[in-house]
């Protein structure tokens, strides 16, 4: 008789890991939340202004990434050249997919209003792969970058039509840390004249061992809480690792000091009832502190990852706006 596995930790209502050690990313929650988390289908027509393609960008590992193309506008001039924006997808480094609704719905929308290419990288996750693993995957996809600017290798979306010589990073909730990361490391390597032009990070998840005053005051659902990234962090830090790790909490003393990287210009988004409220403002004010090159936005009211169900809260559509046009704002003035 085969003995039914059984379920060793949960985590809400996003992941079960078994007594096997199998995962299970099945979203078990309100049904009707359930649409957010369904892969879009690629289309290289444009539908709403955007065209979409997965490409391999390293056949040995099958690393992937979605790209975005806008629709070319009548006023604009056929040899202009576009900006690229590498987002890294959130999720606790544990849930979530390039390809997911919620994110084909922003990104298509800040594909438009910014009139730039957007390069979402597919990310390996935890615990089945830990960090610094989703580092990894998204330096490669920037190193990718520099190759097809080099002319190693050929996108024509992207050869055609971008300007790699104006990289932005972008990340939300965890792809916000991994922001921070891939601007440290590229500030570190000999990338030649390959330069970075900026880094958005999006209500990022750091976090550190003692508790805020924002995790233990602003109100958590069952679509978010701090036991939820309590869990998804104790499941992507390399093993032995606290919370103070550098990736999580890069203002802390386990980190390298801000004053000794190379950062490009960062624009940090901080919603008002955002449980990591207050450990994002350390970053920034640490930021400061170190002479960086830094801008803050914040958006009342609103909780984490606000943004990703615009499409079915009328309520998050105006604060959603105010998003886009930050990040559009960021993406002219760089």
């Amino acid at each position: 008789m085969v003995q039914e596995k059984k379920v060793v930790i949960q985590v809400s209502d996003w992941l079960r890991v078994y007594d096997d050690g199998s995962v299970d990313r099945t979203w078990t929650g309100l049904p009707e939340f359930t649409f957010l988390f369904h892969s879009v289908s690629p289309h290289e027509e444009f539908i709403n202004g955007v065209a979409t393609k997965d490409v391999v960008i390293d056949k040995t590992s099958d690393h992937r990434v979605r790209i975005y193309l806008p629709e070319r506008k009548p006023e604009d001039n056929d040899d202009t050249k576009l900006p690229i924006i590498l987002h890294f997808h959130g999720g606790g480094f544990c849930i979530s997919e390039a390809d997911w609704y919620m994110y084909y719905y922003i990104y298509s929308k800040i594909t438009r209003a910014a009139n730039a290419i957007v390069v979402s990288v597919y990310l390996r996750q935890a615990p089945e792969h830990r960090l610094p693993a989703q580092i990894d995957d998204s330096f490669s996809a920037l190193l990718w970058l520099r190759s097809v600017a080099q002319a190693d290798s050929y996108e024509p979306w992207l050869n055609e039509h971008a300007n790699l010589n104006r990289i932005f990073l972008i990340g939300d909730s965890s792809g916000g840390n991994i922001v921070h990361e891939v601007a440290a490391r590229a500030g570190n390597a000999d990338l030649g004249q390959f330069k970075l032009s900026g880094g958005i990070l999006i209500q990022p998840g750091f976090v550190r061992v003692t508790r805020s005053k924002s995790e233990l005051e602003q109100p958590q659902t069952s679509f978010f809480n701090v036991d939820m990234v309590d869990k998804l962090f104790s499941f992507s830090l390399p093993m032995g690792s606290t919370k103070d790790h550098r990736i999580t909490c890069p203002m802390g003393s386990l980190a390298p000091p801000l004053d000794s990287l190379k950062l490009p210009p960062m624009l940090i988004f901080i919603g008002g009832i955002d449980i990591f409220q207050d450990t994002e403002m350390e970053y920034y004010e640490a930021m400061k502190k170190a002479n960086h090159d830094v801008q803050l936005l914040t958006i009342p009211g609103m909780r984490h990852a606000f943004y990703l169900n615009a499409d079915m809260d009328p309520r998050m559509a105006a604060p959603t706006e105010s998003l886009v046009s930050g990040v559009v704002e960021f993406v002219k003035k760089h």
